[in-house]
């Protein structure tokens, strides 16, 4: 992304900024998608009186949103012929607070996801940024008592996916190390002792790089799924690998055979992986590669 300049208008803007990326990145579930319409928006500020805008801020999130949500409509078509499944770009938490971690977590944007592009606005708007039902209604466009539908619409649907313990960051690192070492070497033993019953696999490839069309459930079938992968004979180069946090969960950033960049998250419950989230798509983690230099 360009960043402004230093005259008033821009300086203002970079104060707002992380603010504007916050709500756009919640909104598009993309890393890439957020910045184009920071920058979107920087333009349209530029062409802005700063004399007739009383309140910047509601200002400037007011633009970013309705340039989401055009975003969210033109990409629909994409978005439900999407190969396979749909994960959000991976986004860096180096120092996350619980609160972000949970504002920004894969199973909250998947939730998401499935939410119309109003229904997300509204519940992001209200539930995460804490704007009042006024300030959403200007926002939106639509009376106080519709922005309140939508709300409550949005809350059904993603209040189950409220993570309900936070992973001490040393502990969780620990276990992302654990599972990249048993999965790359096919320890069965090892991956029966770190998976969950009922753990769950998601992979992302975008139809750009083989993975898996569907979730896979279960601790057998995942764990036979990862020693398959292992007997494969890339599995015994040599990878390149960084232990980080992603989206609030601890994660394994690594180089695959052919050079490509997998990122996997894990979500983590009593001391176990509950959940996998393997995101393989080339143009979701390219921003990811600077790690890995």
């Amino acid at each position: 992304m360009t960043l402004p300049g230093d005259q008033p208008k821009d300086r203002a803007f970079v104060d707002l900024q992380p603010r504007l990326f916050a709500v756009a990145y919640r909104m598009l579930g993309s890393v890439s998608d957020a910045e184009d319409i920071v920058q979107d928006a920087y333009l349209r500020w530029q062409r802005v009186d700063l004399e007739q805008v009383r309140d910047r801020t509601g200002y400037l999130i007011r633009v970013v949103t309705r340039l989401c949500l055009d975003h969210l409509r033109a990409a629909r078509t994409m978005r439900e012929a999407y190969p396979g499944e749909w994960l959000p770009e991976p986004l860096i938490t180096p120092d996350a607070t619980e609160r972000l971690d949970r504002d920004v977590s894969v199973a909250l944007l998947m939730a998401l996801e499935r939410l119309s592009p109003l229904e997300r606005a509204a519940f992001l708007l209200h539930d995460v940024f804490e704007h009042s039902y006024d300030e959403l209604s200007q926002t939106l466009q639509r009376s106080q008592s519709s922005c309140r539908q939508l709300v409550s619409r949005a809350r059904k649907h993603v209040e189950q996916v409220k993570p309900r313990v936070s992973v001490d960051r040393a502990h969780g690192e620990e276990l992302a190390k654990a599972f990249f070492n048993a999965a790359k070497s096919g320890d069965t033993q090892h991956l029966t002792n770190l998976l969950a019953r009922d753990v769950q696999l998601h992979s992302d490839g975008g139809g750009k790089i083989i993975a898996t069309l569907n979730p896979i459930y279960g601790r057998d079938k995942v764990t036979r799924f990862f020693t398959g992968l292992a007997r494969k004979p890339s599995a015994q180069q040599t990878f390149t690998r960084v232990i980080c946090w992603l989206n609030g969960l601890p994660a394994v950033i690594n180089r695959e055979p052919g050079g490509s960049v997998q990122a996997t998250s894990l979500k983590i419950e009593d001391g176990r992986i509950v959940a996998i989230y393997m995101v393989r798509n080339p143009d979701k983690t390219r921003h990811l590669e600077p790690l890995l230099s």
